[in-house]
């Protein structure tokens, strides 16, 4: 379907070069995944805030 494909190129175009992930069925303005090879300290530096649900899982907003 066209519609997931724009949303997968999307999600390739947010995440260029940049140090997090977008998860499953991520819509523009969702929170993306930051990156494991980012601490977390390095990642609130970066981001601001960052949500650590988990050790390996630290969120944050998507950048614009």
């Amino acid at each position: 379907n066209f519609d997931e494909i724009l949303r997968a190129l999307d999600g390739i175009r947010q995440t260029d070069g940049q140090p997090f992930a977008t998860p499953a069925n991520w819509r523009p303005g969702d929170d993306v995944i930051v990156a494991l090879s980012m601490s977390t300290d390095d990642a609130k530096a970066k981001f601001g805030d960052v949500s650590v649900p988990l050790p390996y899982l630290r969120t944050t907003k998507a950048p614009n």
